[in-house]
């Protein structure tokens, strides 16, 4: 009875995380393909560690960390840098958000692409997962101040990438938190 409990409460924060996960996966890696990948075998390692999980307070987090450390252990992998190497073409972009603009999300998605892993991971925590520098480097597992250099140099390169440099001083970069999802999650700074 207690495994039907288990697998019951995994499933119900599996389908309502799941949308959100594969969001965060598809800015890290700019595929929706390999992102589905990459939530699947987070979810999987969530499972297997899910009886000791599910008393943590902010299993939302937790989630995420697994989802981006998987990611970055798949960019160092022969097959990870591999593949990187095979890749050509974009991603078909989602849909947008009423009121965004097309083009400029669809760019932005490509510039993040284009970036490192880790700058593209701390750019995607801090702002579109909308954590703090703490959390980010949380989450990644280094310092404060790994964090603000890759989360500046990501921005930057994000910068020469649009060729914003004068439009940016304009309007100012396209923000990242546009592509959140509507309902907060937990763990995300206030």
């Amino acid at each position: 009875m207690a495994k039907q409990t288990r697998d019951a409460e995994f499933t119900e924060f599996v389908a309502a995380r799941a949308p959100w996960l594969r969001k965060v996966a598809y800015l890290l890696c700019g595929d929706w393909h390999r992102a589905d990948d990459l939530v699947q075998e987070s979810v999987t390692k969530l499972y297997v560690r899910w009886s000791r999980l599910s008393r943590l307070e902010n299993l939302d987090g937790y989630a995420r960390t697994v989802l981006v450390n998987t990611f970055l252990a798949e960019q160092r992998s022969p097959w990870g840098r591999w593949a990187a190497r095979r890749r050509t073409g974009a991603a078909v972009p989602e849909p947008a958000a009423a009121g965004t603009d097309l083009d400029l999300s669809v760019d932005l998605r490509r510039a993040l692409a284009a970036l490192p892993p880790r700058q593209r991971a701390t750019v995607v925590l801090r702002h579109y997962c909308d954590l703090t520098v703490e959390q980010t480097a949380a989450a990644l597992g280094c310092s404060t101040g790994n964090v603000k250099s890759q989360t500046s140099r990501g921005l930057d390169a994000l910068r020469r990438s649009l060729g914003h440099q004068e439009r940016a001083e304009r309007a100012g970069l396209p923000d990242l938190r546009d592509l959140r999802p509507a309902v907060p999650v937990e763990g995300a700074a206030s």
